[in-house]
Formats: C-alpha cells, structure tokens, sequence
C-alpha cells in the first residue's frame, strides 16, 4: 500500500508544481510559446486555437503517465527516502528533478546541456535561456518542497 501512496503522492506532487510553475513562467514566456513570431516555432503554438486545444486534452493525461513512471523508478529507495530529515528530502527531490529532468535529460532542448550540444545557435540565446532555468527552478522547489512534505506525512 505504501507503494501506491508514494505513487499517488508522486503524482499529484509533480501536477501540481508543473502546473503551477508553467502558469506562472507563461506570464513572462509568451514570446517562447505563442504567435508565428514564437522564439521555439517548433513547439504548438498556444494561441493557434487548435493546437491549444491538443495540448488542453493531453496535458492531465501526459503529467499522470510521466508522474507514475517517475515514481517506479524510486520504489527501491522508499525505506531509505522516509528516514531522511525535511531538508534533505527536499535537497534529493528538488535536485531529482531540476537535474534528471532537465539540466542532465538526454534530450535536447535550449536549456540543457544537450540543447548546447545539438541545438543551432539561433535557438541558444541567453533571454530563452534563464526564462527556461526560472520555470524549472520554480517547478523543482515546489514539487521537493510537496513530496517533502507528503513523504512526512505517509510515515
């Protein structure tokens, strides 16, 4: 049962601090994400109306799949996870995030080390760049400050 816990928690933890986190970087990232003038033009653009809505229907179910297998992933490390002070749990899962799932991600995109890489310099530029890195960071604290909590709560 613990497992299912951990999951759910996992889950709704990750919702939340993405949702969160992307509302408040839109605020400050249209020219990332809308119009035909978009910095990322390879992204769907949100204010075309119909790839909005293609990103409405599948955001809930994206963030419930990618929340879940993340989750897998750490079943091993359960016992060990519960006996770390609130400081520490919000170090490992604040740091998971920003660096498993961003910084260190094997795909590229102009924020991360393999976006450097494989990405042409028009698209690396430093204003997209920190826009990218305040979203994450906001994400990652968040969702280290959630689980830290909910993980204290479960036990």
């Amino acid at each position: 049962m613990y497992y299912i816990k951990f999951s759910l928690l996992f889950v709704l933890a990750h919702g939340l601090a993405y949702t969160i986190a992307g509302a408040i970087a839109l605020k400050f990232s249209k020219d990332i994400y809308e119009s035909k003038k978009r910095h990322c033009d390879f992204l769907r653009d949100m204010s075309n109306k119909e790839e909005s809505i293609h990103v409405s229907l599948c955001f809930l179910p994206a963030q419930i799949l990618r929340g879940l297998l993340m989750s897998l992933v750490l079943f091993p490390l359960l016992n060990a996870l519960g006996e770390l002070s609130f400081i520490l749990k919000l170090t490992f899962f604040s740091s998971l995030v920003f660096i498993y799932t961003h910084i260190a991600s094997t795909s590229p995109f102009i924020d991360n080390i393999e976006g450097f890489v494989y990405f042409k310099k028009e698209y690396l530029i430093k204003k997209f760049f920190l826009k990218f890195q305040l979203e994450m960071i906001i994400y990652s604290i968040l969702f280290g400050i959630l689980m830290s909590l909910g993980i204290s709560f479960m036990l």
